[in-house]
């Protein structure tokens, strides 16, 4: 292949929101393939709320992005040309926990190609077949442990994790409550994605709504958020409540301290599980919750959007998107045009 190569490479530590200059699109020759490697051009890139934290040099769960290193992320890509023997010219396969650059070279050892399902557009697998959809079902399903009755509360209600948590809660019985910050998102989750209640934590008392659309109370609240609408979530949690705690967004572009919760002591008094997670503690379960989530997906019964942003120069500007509470459903950039 005579074409070059495009990387997006962390240049500097974001201080608060992403800026120009936090990243560079650097190119570079394309090297000839060793035996056992696969080369793919990227469709989709992921964007989502963790590649803020892998840019900051902070403690988590992996180390951050090195300063000139390509920036850290997963997505779907094409196989354009190949050196091992399970792949071919036009596999589509997932990257895993990649990096954000045109044309990877992956090693064929361990690499899977995608099991496309008819009728399913390739977007699903950025969502409800993908990491996202993998959050939302082992977190809620192993941590929060839903049962018929309860009243189930997620914040980012309408992101690719929340709106996929409130349709499973909804099949296992529960009373599903979202929050959201627009009412064109409170009213898909309400229309189409089948919540029971949405609140906009923007034009309404969070507190007031969640005791007009909670009056049993709380018994899983599926964190996202943070901060003061997590305390109002707090503040109303049933005994014996679970609350998988999945992320922390409104602290993300935090410049200094963040305040814990002002009523933590309620966690005590209701005896509330608090655990929180990262979604590649359960990959060697993916198997197990892609089977289930396929087959919910193919009864009809998980209703998803893609957010799509066009180019992969525009990566960066559109990650920031996130958090600015502009993207309805899975965020991610077609980089190429989808197979067709």
């Amino acid at each position: 292949m005579s074409e070059m190569n495009q990387t997006w490479v962390l240049r500097q530590r974001p201080v608060g929101d992403i800026k120009e200059g936090d990243l560079e699109l650097v190119e570079t020759p394309l090297e000839p393939l060793k035996d056992g490697e696969v080369r793919a051009k990227t469709v989709y890139l992921s964007l989502d709320p963790t590649n803020r934290i892998w840019m900051s040099d902070v403690d988590a769960y992996l180390p951050p992005v090195g300063i000139g290193d390509a920036m850290r992320g997963g997505g779907l890509a094409v196989v354009v040309e190949s050196k091992h023997d399970g792949f071919q010219q036009g596999d589509v396969v997932n990257t895993g926990l990649g990096t954000w650059t045109m044309y990877p070279t992956l090693q064929g050892e361990g690499l899977a190609k995608l099991p496309i399902l008819p009728g399913v557009p390739l977007t699903a697998y950025m969502g409800p077949l993908g990491a996202t959809g993998m959050t939302a079902y082992f977190g809620l399903m192993d941590i929060g442990k839903p049962k018929a009755g309860e009243t189930v509360v997620v914040s980012a209600a309408a992101g690719a994790v929340g709106s996929m948590v409130g349709q499973i809660a909804k099949i296992q019985g529960c009373r599903a409550v979202g929050i959201a910050g627009s009412d064109d998102k409170c009213k898909w989750l309400t229309e189409t994605a089948g919540f029971d209640a949405a609140i906009n934590y923007k034009t309404e008392d969070v507190g007031a709504a969640l005791d007009k659309h909670c009056p049993d109370g709380i018994d899983v609240n599926f964190e996202n958020v943070g901060g003061q609408i997590m305390d109002e979530v707090i503040a109303r949690l049933n005994d014996f409540s679970r609350m998988p705690l999945c992320g922390l967004i409104s602290t993300y572009n935090a410049t200094g301290p963040v305040p814990g919760p002002y009523n933590f002591s309620n966690l005590l008094m209701r005896r509330t599980l608090v655990k929180g997670f990262i979604v590649i503690d359960y990959f060697p379960r993916f198997p197990e919750g892609i089977q289930q989530m396929a087959q919910w997906l193919m009864e009809g019964k998980l209703k998803f959007e893609t957010d799509v942003a066009k180019g992969f120069e525009n990566a960066p500007a559109s990650l920031s998107r996130l958090f600015e509470g502009k993207n309805l459903g899975k965020l991610v950039v077609e980089c190429s045009p989808p197979p067709a």
